[in-house]
């Protein structure tokens, strides 16, 4: 079974991709938040965003990461 660790980045020939502009429906809530997600219950806080993606599953993104890979339209 294959293994990698956080931080140390394997040894293999990886290819570059780019993510395809695929639009989803988000909102931002302006408190503290709990979502039912594919993985279990996860938390959002103050200014974080729901996503509702592609095949309407749910799930929170840091206000932070939404603004570095977001833009809204």
């Amino acid at each position: 079974m294959l293994k990698f660790t956080k931080g140390k980045l394997p040894e293999l020939e990886f290819k570059k991709a780019v993510k395809k502009p695929i639009p989803v429906n988000c909102i931002q809530i302006k408190e503290p938040f709990e979502v039912e997600t594919m993985e279990g219950i996860m938390k959002g806080k103050k200014n974080d965003w729901l996503m509702i993606g592609i095949h309407g599953e749910m799930y929170p993104c840091d206000n932070s990461i939404f603004k570095e890979t977001y833009d809204l339209l």
